[in-house]
This record gives C-alpha cells, sequence and structure tokens, in this order.
C-alpha cells in the first residue's frame, strides 16, 4: 500500500497539471471501487476548477471552488498518469483495462486513475465539513509538520501495552507512517520493535522523530519506494528501495557499522517487521 512518500509524490505530480483548471470532463469507467463511486460524482466535479491539491495522511485531497472536495485513497496498487497537452507528441489516454477515473482539464490535460485490485477509494465530502469526515476526524498530526515531535508522542504513548512498531502503524498516532518507513525509522534510531510504546524514553523518541522525518524526506526526494506497484505519475518508478537498511533484508548484514548480527523477521499484527536483534534495543 502506498505510503506518505508515495501519496506525497503523486500530490506533487499531479498538482501542477490541477490547481487552477477547470475540470471540464469527468469520465468514470468503473464505479465499483471500495467504496461504489456515487452517482452524482461526474456532475458535482465538472464544470468546477481546481482550488488546490493537498495530501493528508495517505489520502489525496482535491479541493474545487464550488465548495466540494474529493478524499482519494490509493488504495493497495492505485496509480496515477498524467497525459500532458503540452507535450506534442502526448495525444492523450488509451484508456487500459483498469483505468477506472479520469479528469480531462480545460487544456486538455488527462489525469488517470488506474487500480487493478479495486482497494482504493473516492468519496465526495463538504469542503467546510472535510476535519469531521469520518476518514478524517481522528488522524493524528502530521510527521513533517511543527506538531509532531517527542513530548507529543511520549503524550501519545503513555500508557500503551501494544508494540513502539504497532503503536506507529495507528494513524490516530500519527498520519501516514507504514511498515516499510516504521521498519527504517526504528532500525536507524535503535529501537526495537517489540518494545512496548509507553516505555520507550523520551531522549529515545527525540531520536525517532528526527529519523522519521529525514527519511519521509528522503524517501520523497526518491520519488517513494516501488516494491510493486507504484510509480510517479510520468510513469517512472521510485527508488528509494535500494536506500532500505532493514526493510526486506532478512538473513542480510545489518547495516550498522561494526554489529556483526543478521536482519531478521517476525510477523507483528500480521505484518512483516525487520529488524537487528543486537542494535535494536
Amino acid at each position: 500500500m502506498p505510503e506518505l512518500p508515495e501519496v506525497e509524490t503523486v500530490c506533487r505530480g499531479i498538482r501542477p497539471s490541477l490547481e487552477g483548471r477547470l475540470i471540464k470532463n469527468v469520465l468514470v469507467r468503473n464505479r465499483s471501487l471500495r467504496q461504489k463511486i456515487p452517482a452524482n460524482f461526474e456532475k458535482t466535479i465538472a464544470g468546477s476548477v481546481v482550488e488546490s491539491v493537498v495530501r493528508r495522511a495517505k489520502y489525496i485531497i482535491i479541493n474545487f471552488d464550488n465548495q466540494w472536495s474529493l478524499l482519494w485513497h490509493l488504495g493497495m496498487s492505485g496509480r496515477v498518469t498524467v497525459f500532458d497537452a503540452s507535450k506534442s507528441d502526448d495525444t492523450g489516454p488509451e484508456f487500459l483495462k483498469h483505468d477506472h477515473v479520469a479528469f480531462e482539464t480545460d487544456d486538455g490535460t488527462w489525469v488517470v486513475y488506474n487500480d487493478t485490485r479495486r482497494f482504493g477509494l473516492m468519496v465526495l465530502c463538504k469542503t467546510d465539513e472535510l476535519a469531521e469526515h469520518k476518514l478524517m476526524k481522528d488522524i493524528g498530526p502530521e510527521p513533517l509538520s511543527n506538531q509532531f515531535h517527542a513530548p507529543m508522542l511520549k503524550q501519545k504513548l503513555s500508557g500503551k501495552k501494544t508494540s513502539i512498531k504497532q503503536a506507529l502503524l495507528d494513524q490516530r498516532v500519527v498520519a501516514g507512517l507504514g511498515n516499510i518507513y516504521v521498519c527504517e525509522a526504528l532500525f536507524r534510531s535503535k529501537i526495537s520493535p517489540k518494545k512496548l510504546a509507553g516505555e520507550v524514553s523520551l531522549k529515545k523518541l527525540e531520536g525517532l522523530c528526527a529519523q522519521v522525518r529525514d527519511i519521509l524526506l528522503e524517501a520523497i526526494e526518491a520519488g517513494g519506494s516501488t516494491l510493486r506497484d507504484h510509480a510517479q505519475v510520468d510513469g517512472e518508478l521510485g527508488y528509494f528501495q535500494h536506500s532500505f537498511q532493514t526493510y526486506g533484508r532478512e538473513g542480510e548484514d545489518c547495516a550498522h557499522k561494526n554489529c556483526k548480527s543478521k536482519v531478521a523477521k517476525i510477523v507483528q499484527g500480521g505484518r512483516s517487521t525487520f529488524y537487528c536483534p543486537t542494535c535494536q534495543k
């Protein structure tokens, strides 16, 4: 599933093509996503101007000038492609089997959503009701914002008997983190993924917060991680997976200097966790 860096990469990719543009046409080729796309979807969006494209947690939010917003989740396998009308060799999309929703702007550019598994989500919401929408209201602070810091995290984790790994995947604790980047951040911070969340010291959390920010920014700069489905809007794959120090590296040497251990794999909450049993305490 795309995590924060992948979704941020898509947001940055579609923003120049959508912001300030009038949506000339909305084409829904398959309404059967995770939730059925409503009958008024095309009519609500077509004819409106895109005011902003932003990310919240793992959601893309497109705000229109008619006071409606689109909450868009890419699901497990969602990809977004931009067909740029300004390029002479780009004549528009030849729709593929799993191209489910497409937006055409007034300059002829198309933004096309492809989702093989159809676990994605497109929900319309009144813009002034976004903060209280059921998908938004309980989400924690953004890890790249000033609201994400060690004292806040310490308070959120206080008394929690779950592991620090599972706690960080809870979107109510912090927004947008997923399995890959939590594994990487815990490794860089030398915190065991098995440690109880409520027992991680403030000092350790300070290091963890710094590492989370660094890893996310590095991953965004690299266009995200492509393990199976993720691609940037121009079709180029992300390449942060080449920088993984622990995720998917079971049995390989620990990347920490002077450590002779191998990366281990355990399962927590149904998800694979990769870590160094020696370095991470």
